[in-house]
């Protein structure tokens, strides 16, 4: 399983992927720089930009299309190549691919994903609490997301088009307006965290801290299973 794990995480390490999806964080932290440089007179509206930034630039769209590239990647690449059928052959349980997949694929993305959001926030002038916010929705989303993308890979030959497609549709227009379908949602459940950790105002169809993270929780346990599923049953000859 280890050797599993440092051949997928050395196939997801590109130079091309980490510096577009660096350049993507980038762009939040110079933001932030703005927003600090602004001197803004009034608190409360520095602290509600600072919100609307990390919320919506980073745990909507940084953290997301982060985790999107690495775990569609971590066996959408060895499908698209050919090899995986090498990695099927090994005499492991499919969960344990899986597991391994999913442990390259958040090593790569958690820093990718989450220290821009976190500088993001100190460098906007956050105080302690909500930049440890930003830290802990950030984590909770990238691991959530790295999770239910991890099988895209093996379902679909474009992954980033349809992960892509999900982001826009269900978690930023669908959850927003639909408190059902906001209890499917990587990004309401991340963001409650910020909001009550950070002790900003919550977004809309928050959800209590415990909830979100015993949803969160399941979600990666039933990304996970169903990946494993669709791995074991996978044609990669």
């Amino acid at each position: 399983m280890t050797l599993v794990y440092r051949l997928l995480l050395r196939s997801l390490v590109s130079r091309a992927r980490v510096v577009a999806l660096v350049a993507i964080g980038l762009v939040g932290v110079l933001i932030a720089l703005a927003i600090r440089a602004a001197d803004l007179v009034e608190a409360d509206r520095t602290v509600a930009i600072t919100r609307d930034l990390l919320g919506g630039y980073g745990l909507n769209l940084v953290v997301p299309v982060t985790a999107l590239v690495f775990a569609s990647a971590a066996f959408g690449d060895p499908t698209d190549d050919r090899t995986m059928v090498y990695l099927w052959l090994t005499p492991l349980p499919r969960w344990r691919l899986v597991a391994a997949g999913w442990a390259a694929a958040l090593t790569v993305a958690a820093p990718v994903a989450v220290l821009p959001v976190v500088l993001a926030a100190a460098l906007a002038g956050a105080d302690g609490r909500l930049v440890g916010a930003a830290a802990a929705g950030a984590a909770l989303a990238t691991m959530g997301y790295t999770a239910v993308f991890l099988g895209l890979g093996l379902l679909v030959r474009r992954a980033l088009a349809w992960g892509l497609a999900y982001v826009l549709i269900w978690e930023l227009a669908v959850a927003r307006i639909s408190k059902g379908a906001a209890r499917l949602s990587v990004s309401v459940y991340s963001r409650s965290v910020l909001s009550a950790v950070g002790e900003v105002v919550k977004p809309r169809n928050a959800a209590a801290v415990s909830t979100s993270l015993i949803v969160l929780g399941l979600v990666i346990l039933a990304a996970t299973a169903l990946t494993t599923r669709v791995l074991a049953r996978a044609d990669v000859a």
